[in-house]
């Protein structure tokens, strides 16, 4: 009998997987320096960014996935985003300021912190403003700022300047930072910039509650950073590390960075400035530091022990006199180094790359030619900034779920001609070198060299009228109409040490 036909099961249409496209894809590159856990690098790389995210890298034989942007870096090095980790902005508007330079660090506080008495929101607003803009054509993505002057009646300078990280689109950590000892309690500045520690600790808190972002692509974090451990009171530096603990966010300090500093806490604390950093509950992987030039051994291996970062700033450091700090000496002792351009008034630029340069330079000649090579000293620039703020493997590589902030260098043109065989040690030993793109989170701030933002041109002229109104305070005997005359801190008892702490 002839089998009986049977019930022909219906077809099932099934929808073909059509790709997610990324939002943004980078192709052309020469090579992709990831700076990644394995230090990758990868010629004629791509780099695929979606949601904020790097979510692909590939090669020459592997096709980047659909796009809704793509952005072309032929001939270019791409490097993750630079990190700055010690900043202060508002001095910008003081930058290379006639009377305070070519003195000592003592000399070139004293003029100029009467001046920075006349901030306001505005006048902080729009140097950040500028001051991003600079860092983002030198190639940075995330920065830091420590802004610890707060006059008086100068209203909410931490916001105000967060405000513009946010309009132009960088990673900001900037930190709230304080100072609690004027003149008349023997230090350095004057009353109307100092607080007492009852306002610190309150404004602290509030900015933590309204501003801080603690998930792993955040684009604005707070830190607390009470000027230097002897510019503020012990009982604030350990109350600062409580709140810090309770709100848990980071700590950021100036800390060993002149011979006199040393002296000062000998004198009024009996132990050395690393001593009494660790006395007031700082000594901890919680807390960054800004300078170290003056650890001994011991205090460098303590350091390590503790995994508190340093902020190495060769340029400030340089210029201000202040010495040359141990980097491969912290660094091998387990050390985050990252990199900082320091205030705009000391280092009066505020370009990581020539950071990074400088201290390669700065490394090599402290301990020979191998010391320190440009893969060096790009690891402090990215990797070791984002050990510094807390967030290793989420800035400061290129990998698969770390935020899609990243840099195209040129490596084309008269200043590169003939190097060819490898395109790192190219990047920081020719040059000088500006960002052709830098992309925070997927988004570019600065394309084929110039900035994305419109209001730059408005913003320079309006800072121009704000630095000439604040500079002009200063008359023909170098006295300033507002705070005291340089030298005051003298009179009152006061020691370079204490002016070292207090940049």
């Amino acid at each position: 009998m002839p089998a009986m036909p049977t019930s022909a099961t219906p077809a099932v249409s099934r929808p073909v997987a059509v790709p997610v496209p990324a939002d943004l894809v980078v192709v052309g590159a020469e090579l992709v320096a990831t700076v990644d856990a394995d230090r990758r690098e990868i010629r004629g790389g791509w780099i695929a960014v979606t949601n904020g995210l790097v979510s692909a890298l590939g090669g020459p034989d592997e096709p980047p996935p659909p796009a809704v942007r793509t952005l072309r870096a032929d001939g270019c090095l791409i490097t993750p985003g630079l990190v700055n980790t010690h900043h202060h902005m508002y001095q910008n508007l003081t930058r290379a300021f006639a009377p305070a330079l070519n003195g000592t660090l003592f000399t070139w506080l004293s003029t100029l912190y009467p001046l920075w008495s006349r901030l306001d929101e505005e006048a902080v607003h729009v140097s950040a403003y500028v001051g991003l803009t600079e860092l983002a054509l030198g190639g940075c993505t995330t920065t830091t700022d420590h802004l610890y002057v707060h006059p008086r009646g100068g209203g909410d300078l931490v916001s105000a300047e967060i405000a513009a990280a946010t309009a132009l689109g960088m990673r900001f950590h900037p930190s709230r930072g304080s100072m609690s000892l004027s003149v008349k309690d023997g230090g350095l500045p004057p009353d109307s910039v100092v607080q007492d520690d009852d306002e610190i600790l309150a404004e602290s808190a509030r900015l933590v509650a309204r501003h801080h972002d603690p998930s792993p692509g955040a684009m604005v974090r707070i830190a607390l950073a009470p000027c230097s451990p002897f510019s503020v009171s012990p009982e604030l530096m350990r109350a600062t590390a409580e709140l810090a603990e309770s709100l848990d966010v980071r700590l950021h300090t100036h800390l060993a960075e002149d011979p006199e500093e040393d002296e000062y806490c000998l004198a009024r604390f009996g132990r050395r400035p690393i001593d009494q950093f660790a006395e007031v509950g700082w000594g901890g992987d919680r807390a960054w530091v800004a300078h170290c030039i003056r650890p001994n051994p011991a205090e460098v291996a303590r350091l390590g022990a503790w995994g508190t970062g340093v902020a190495h700033c060769p340029s400030s450091n340089m210029i201000l006199g202040g010495g040359l700090a141990p980097v491969a000496e912290l660094r091998a002792a387990g050390v985050p180094v990252g990199l900082g351009c320091d205030g705009s008034a000391s280092a009066d630029s505020a370009s990581l790359w020539l950071e990074a340069r400088t201290a390669m330079l700065l490394g090599r000649l402290r301990h020979g030619a191998a010391a320190m090579s440009a893969r060096d000293a790009l690891e402090i620039a990215t990797r070791g900034g984002a050990g510094c703020l807390g967030r290793a493997g989420k800035i400061g590589e290129l990998s698969v779920g770390a935020v899609g902030d990243l840099v195209a260098w040129p490596l084309d043109g008269v200043g590169f001609a003939g190097a060819l065989s490898d395109p790192v040690e190219a990047w920081l030993r020719c040059g000088p070198v500006a960002a052709r793109h830098t992309v925070v989170a997927g988004r570019a701030v600065v394309l084929d060299g110039h900035p994305v933002h419109p209001d730059l041109s408005a913003m320079l002229a309006r800072h121009r009228e704000l630095a000439a109104g604040m500079q002009a305070a200063f008359d023909d005997a170098g006295i300033a109409d507002a705070g005291t005359a340089p030298g005051a801190g003298r009179a009152a008892g006061t020691t370079g040490a204490r002016a070292a702490g207090a940049r």
